[in-house]
């Protein structure tokens, strides 16, 4: 019996910029701040030809209780303005990529992201749940920021 778990999901929304806007928006790892719920803070912020790599915080609530939890991230774009990948290293071994592929569509874009991540198996709820909370929100966020 596996003490790793990995599940996949996906979730495709439309929204109202182009392409090449959108891409440079999550290119920007300060952008996440607010647009990922749990994010709070970037640091360590290190780019190359080829990636982006930074530590990401988290701020996990629990009643009156915080946690904070930085994350690794490295994002590439193997395919220019639209696509980028997420790759996310987190205390608790668990390891998440997100790949985010933008489509023009009408006077916006179709976004699809997908997400791969690995837990141990004692963590699937929380980490599941937590996972497709913020895609979610994120995708809000993101239709809201490009409207405004």
């Amino acid at each position: 019996m596996p003490v790793v778990s990995t599940e996949q999901f996906s979730h495709t929304f439309w929204a109202p910029a182009p392409p090449g806007r959108i891409h440079a928006h999550l290119s920007r790892p300060e952008s996440y701040v607010g647009l990922s719920p749990l994010v709070v803070a970037v640091r360590d912020i290190r780019r190359t030809d080829q990636a982006v790599s930074y530590v990401a915080v988290e701020r996990f609530r629990f009643g009156p209780l915080s946690w904070h939890n930085p994350i690794r991230v490295t994002m590439t774009s193997p395919v220019p303005g639209r696509r980028l990948t997420s790759d996310v290293r987190s205390p608790g071994r668990v390891h998440l990529v997100a790949t985010v592929d933008l489509t023009p569509e009408g006077e916006g874009t179709r976004v699809t992201e997908a997400v791969t991540v690995s837990f141990p198996r004692l963590l699937r709820g929380f980490v599941l749940g937590q996972a497709r909370s913020v895609q979610q929100a994120r995708a809000a966020e993101l239709v809201r920021r490009m409207t405004a």
